[in-house]
């Protein structure tokens, strides 16, 4: 599990519950069953009414993907190009084959195959293209999902203040538990902007960054592969696609030596 999302959800509802006990509230306090059902059933319909019925039910793997390490190596992912490129130039694209069964990353392994199959560039260009415009789509409704969440989550808790408050009024024979019942009414509010800004919102963003990497690495794979095809030196290969890492990650020549199972399946991400 990815340590930064967990362990940000954590701190965040704990800084909220330690700051409402130093301010003299109980945590049992926060508790309400109402204000929970109101806020989070609201949320789930709404979206559900918004979005497709396929895509809402990938929420659970969305969720899943958000808290799980991305597993993106791109210097793994050059030297395997630039050792494929240096078998191309000695022994041929034909010898790629066997290569490219090994590899697990399905998006690598396909251009790699185009290449060996000797479809013209433009072509495999093309094709990737396409694919990865495919992904970027795919990826683009997951993140829209929980933004919709995020969105309907505070209005929703207005919702349940508003009905609390509406409870409240019609007690207004009962001065004594007032202002209980009002603090009471305002947890829904409290809700609503929480998981709104702790949970939907962060977590539609960290799948944002990650799409946003993965897109970067899949744009440095059909540059590679490409570069494989025409046979370009194998420094010259390296160069060009370390433009695509830091400034202080190139020039690195002891990189992995990565073979085809070095790569890891960034497909295979649970919200692609």
């Amino acid at each position: 599990m990815d340590i930064g999302t967990i362990g940000g959800l954590i701190l965040g509802f704990a800084a909220m519950i330690v700051a409402f006990v130093m301010e003299g509230g109980s945590p049992s306090g926060l508790v309400q069953v109402t204000a929970g059902m109101i806020v989070l059933g609201g949320t789930f319909a709404a979206t559900l009414v918004s979005t497709p019925l396929p895509v809402f039910m990938r929420l659970p793997r969305l969720v899943l993907a958000a808290a799980r390490p991305q597993a993106l190596d791109l210097q793994a992912t050059i030297a395997l190009l630039v050792q494929l490129a240096d078998k191309a130039r000695r022994e041929g694209l034909l010898s790629l084959e066997e290569e490219a069964r090994r590899i697990e990353d399905r998006f690598l392994q396909r251009g790699v195959m185009l290449v060996v199959d000797g479809v013209d560039p433009e072509v495999v260009r093309d094709i990737l293209e396409a694919d990865l415009a495919s992904m970027e789509a795919r990826h683009k409704m997951g993140h829209g999902l929980l933004e919709a969440m995020g969105g309907f989550s505070p209005t929703m808790g207005i919702i349940g203040t508003v009905m609390g408050l509406v409870s409240v009024l019609g007690h207004l024979d009962d001065p004594d538990g007032l202002g209980h019942k009002i603090a009471v009414a305002f947890i829904a509010t409290l809700y609503g902007v929480a998981f709104a800004n702790l949970v939907y919102l962060p977590l539609a963003n960290k799948l944002k960054a990650q799409t946003a990497l993965e897109i970067q690495s899949r744009e440095m794979m059909i540059e590679g592969i490409l570069a494989v095809q025409a046979g370009e030196n194998p420094r010259v290969v390296r160069e060009k696609l370390e433009t695509f890492l830091a400034p202080s990650e190139r020039g690195s020549e002891a990189a992995p030596q990565a073979r085809g199972t070095a790569v890891a399946g960034a497909s295979a991400r649970a919200q692609a």
